[in-house]
């Protein structure tokens, strides 16, 4: 693998450990500006929100840029947003920050997919994707307990000054290592939206929201489940999440391993592993050892879904991939803002603090039944066949990429 997908992955660590830290960080803020837990929350709650505008916004803004000077763009937008958090005089500032460095999240990891899949050959662009998400996974690792023992430590402020560093690092690396011949231009914006016309590109995001939202319906209910029902202390909460970030860790490049050879069936085994572990951990919930097997099971069933969910829009929308991915950034984010929505609402209504992984469990076997509906449209499609000749094995033939990195040459 190229060392330019190193420096892609730097700056999804720091873009990871901001997004996730903020957990761990949330007490020390409000006690430090004198407002509430809720209040505080926030700062999570809008950064989801900037991702979710900033991915398409920020990707339109930067068709006049080549590939490679948006990820500069991006870093340095993302080191302004955790200086801006980190120097804060009060906690409106403190939103502004954030919602900043949300801005360059989802553009980040959109047009970074590009960059990563073209540095590649065809057939090894689910790994390389694999590689960049690892930054993300590694961050909920190391990144999150760090940060979070950092502003035990030292205060909350220098978790974000930490995190303004790893963003100079990123884009240092991007500068110095990721090849200007590879960056090419964005399409026309209007070449850029026709790809949406393609139901398969509207499908493939669906399957985003309700599948790796899943995740979040039980993940972000995690700390009051482990305290309030398997009776685990406060402390152990940051062990929990480097638990679960392990379980990312080891989804995240098994499927990037497999996704190439075969991506709908990884697809399909990922989503239904995750709505079997999800269901079950409304059982094992109640008993700290099968909790914590569970736990890492959602991370490794969860980050499994990543690149065949990537990859699928970037197949999909091949003609125009810039806003596409992107906006499946941006899918990913609003599946988790929904998926969190939701856990609450159940909560509220008295079902119980393990209530919401039935929720995650139903929109991810609700995301299963997309995938399978949306390979079913495909294959009755003008364009997809089969040429069978007698000796020879089945060769697929497609307009457009299916189930894999590259179309098949017919043979005859």
């Amino acid at each position: 693998m190229p060392l330019a997908l190193l420096a892609l992955a730097i700056g999804a660590f720091g873009i990871g450990t901001t997004e996730f830290a903020v957990m761990g960080l949330l007490p020390d803020m409000a006690a430090d500006f004198g407002v509430s837990i809720p209040l505080a929350g926030y700062a999570t709650t809008l950064y989801a929100l900037g991702v979710v505008v900033g991915a398409p916004l920020m990707t339109v803004l930067g068709t006049r840029f080549t590939r490679k000077q948006m990820l500069m763009l991006l870093m340095g937008l993302f080191v302004v947003g955790n200086l801006l958090t980190g120097l804060a005089p009060t906690f409106g500032l403190v939103l502004v920050g954030r919602v900043v460095s949300a801005f360059a999240h989802g553009a980040f990891f959109g047009i970074g997919s590009l960059v990563a899949a073209d540095l590649v050959a065809p057939e090894k662009r689910a790994a390389a994707l694999s590689l960049l998400f690892s930054g993300l996974t590694v961050a909920n690792v190391v990144g999150v307990p760090a940060g979070t023992l950092v502003s035990q430590q030292l205060g909350w402020r220098t978790t974000f000054y930490a995190i303004t560093v790893l963003g100079v690092l990123g884009l240092f690396g991007i500068v110095k290592l990721v090849p200007a011949q590879r960056a090419k231009a964005a399409a026309r914006i209007g070449s850029e939206l026709a790809v949406f016309r393609n139901p398969q590109v509207g499908l493939a995001m669906l399957m985003t929201v309700l599948g790796f939202g899943g995740v979040f319906a039980a993940i972000t209910y995690l700390a009051s489940m482990m305290t309030g029902v398997a009776g685990f202390a406060p402390s152990s909460v940051i062990w929990l999440i480097a638990v679960f970030g392990l379980g990312m860790v080891g989804g995240n490049l098994f499927s990037g391993r497999y996704t190439d050879r075969a991506m709908m069936p990884m697809l399909y085994a990922s989503l239904a592993g995750l709505a079997v572990v999800l269901a079950a951990f409304t059982f094992t919930a109640h008993h700290k050892v099968a909790a914590v097997i569970t736990i890492g099971l959602i991370g490794f069933f969860g980050f499994a879904t990543v690149p065949p969910l990537q990859k699928r829009v970037l197949d999909q929308a091949a003609a125009a991939p810039t806003l596409a991915s992107a906006g499946n950034i941006a899918a990913f984010n609003f599946g988790n803002a929904l998926a969190a929505w939701l856990g609450g609402l159940v909560i509220s209504g008295g079902l119980g603090l393990t209530a919401p992984n039935w929720v995650g469990a139903l929109m991810t076997v609700a995301a299963l039944g997309v995938a399978v509906l949306a390979s079913s449209l495909e294959r009755r499609r003008p364009g997809h066949s089969q040429v069978v000749a007698a000796g020879d094995p089945v060769v697929t033939v497609e307009a457009t990429e299916g189930d894999g990195a590259a179309a098949p040459a017919v043979r005859s």
